[in-house]
């Protein structure tokens, strides 16, 4: 069965920097789109990043672009969530996820596999 576990959230101060890791088991990671959402309460939950299978192509939401970076290791079946200028608006719950339909239908449509999350909060 696919599964997907989270780690690296934590507590930082705006204009801090953390990395996530999502690492993947249960399916053939290097033939699978995978991307980060994440889910503040109250709110509905966002796509925030995705990443091709082979890590050539990638897509961001307008809120990270230019502070977030995803990457994958194949080797490691590992994704990751580098996050730089961290604001406070960026706590929430984050997620990893994977689709078979592609990296860029995680845009607009609901994966169907995903992680425990992990909780990133930032400070004001």
């Amino acid at each position: 069965q696919v599964q997907l576990v989270e780690s690296g959230g934590g507590l930082v101060q705006a204009g801090g920097s953390l990395r996530l890791s999502c690492t993947a088991s249960g399916f053939t990671f290097n033939t699978y789109p995978m991307g980060w959402f994440r889910q503040a309460p109250g709110k509905e939950r966002e796509f925030v990043a995705a990443i091709n299978w082979s890590g050539g192509t990638t897509y961001y939401a307008d809120s990270v672009k230019g502070r977030f970076t995803i990457s994958r290791d194949n080797a490691k079946n590992t994704v990751y969530l580098q996050m730089n200028s961290l604001k406070p608006e960026d706590t929430a719950i984050y997620y990893c996820a994977t689709d078979r339909r592609g990296s860029s239908t995680m845009r607009t449509s609901t994966p169907n596999y995903w992680g425990q999350g992990t909780q990133v909060t930032v400070s004001t």
